[in-house]
């Protein structure tokens, strides 16, 4: 039966969240150069870890899915062992968290790739320039080079490698993300994937024969009920464009359905009600994000969705980043602290764990961190 609250325990498979509140994935760039979380990365998501489930920020699965500097991977031992100094100080905070892989595809610049290559997308699409690259500077988008048969292959691999370092690192489980613009969603939407091939647009089926790939290769290699998926049919950022996301989203939902996956984790679009379309056809548990391209999610506003059935959990971005103890603030009816905008994606403390818990004052730094 649909709850009505926020705060309502809830058994994801083998998990126990204590709320239904779910921390959305948000890139920050708090990794070393070589795609190591810094220990700053620990502090933050332990500080978070009242969350009912904590998604992190998208971790590139190899060097060819890196879409920014200073972006974390899931690729080498450096990595895994930074990893699972995070998931050791969640875990100990009494948290839950899962990794998202998120492969770039066309996404990045040789300017902010370890490879210092062009990266590869089902097509060659550029993203509309200028770009981010290295050092906060800006330079003109590339011509993304388009993947040949081995190269989605591999890509597959890469996902299934990075899943298993993933478990290995402690994470309960890992979200592939499908959406905002990244590989899986290149392949589905309709600018970005011109292929002619079994990968291309010639039928739905083809279009999703990608996804499908990815999520079943991982689900067979750490267990489905490990494996969430993300998507945002219809989301337009970085020029990707879907004129009928219905027919295509509704296949891919229906091919994964049976398979057992943890979640699906879907963000709603104003042009494409995607939690009233696809509702229907997905049988599992559904986290729905109602704040992206939108003012903050309101607990109002992620209790109306609870309460109308469309979907289990709600997952918050901004209310998360400045509110390390969202759900306790929403238990006392609390205010909010602001978001720090101008240290979003800056590499220190500063706007990332700096943010007071309940009681705590603002500017009182010393005492933030012993909490």
């Amino acid at each position: 039966m649909p709850t009505t609250s926020l705060l309502t325990p809830y058994s994801l498979g083998h998990l126990r969240l204590p709320n239904r509140l779910v921390m959305a994935p948000m890139t920050r760039f708090r990794a070393a150069e070589d795609g190591t979380p810094l220990p700053v990365v620990a502090d933050y998501y332990a500080q978070r870890a009242s969350a009912g489930l904590i998604v992190t920020e998208g971790i590139w699965p190899s060097r060819a899915g890196q879409s920014g500097w200073r972006m974390p991977g899931l690729e080498t031992m450096e990595h895994i062992i930074g990893w699972r100094g995070v998931t050791k100080a969640v875990h100990a905070s009494g948290g839950r968290i899962f990794a998202q892989l998120m492969h770039g595809g066309r996404q990045g610049h040789p300017l902010s790739r370890l490879t210092g290559d062009i990266p590869a997308g089902p097509s060659s699409v550029p993203v509309p320039g200028p770009v981010h690259v290295r050092d906060g500077g800006k330079a003109d988008s590339v011509t993304p080079r388009a993947m040949t048969r081995e190269d989605i292959h591999q890509a597959v691999r890469d996902h299934v490698s990075a899943a298993r370092n993933a478990i290995e690192a402690g994470f309960d489980g890992v979200e592939l993300h499908g959406a905002n613009s990244y590989l899986i969603h290149q392949f589905l939407a309709d600018n970005t994937n011109l292929r002619d091939d079994e990968y291309g647009r010639r039928t739905t089926e083809d279009r999703i024969r990608f996804p499908v790939e990815v999520v079943k290769a991982v689900a067979d290699a750490i267990g489905a009920g490990r494996t969430g998926l993300r998507l945002s049919p219809g989301n337009p950022q970085f020029g990707m464009e879907e004129a009928a996301p219905g027919p295509v989203y509704r296949n891919l939902v229906r091919a994964l359905d049976g398979l057992g996956l943890a979640y699906l984790h879907l963000t709603d679009n104003d042009a494409y009600p995607a939690l009233t379309d696809l509702r229907a056809h997905w049988h599992g548990v559904l986290i729905a994000n109602v704040g992206e391209n939108r003012e903050p999610t309101s607990r109002a506003d992620g209790e109306a969705v609870l309460l109308t059935g469309r979907a289990d959990l709600v997952s918050y971005g901004r209310a998360c980043i400045a509110n390390p103890d969202l759900p306790h603030r929403f238990e006392r009816d609390s205010a909010l602290n602001a978001i720090n905008g101008d240290h979003l994606y800056t590499h220190g403390a500063i706007g990332y764990t700096d943010y007071p818990p309940l009681g705590i004052p603002a500017g009182s730094q010393e005492r933030i961190e012993s909490v």
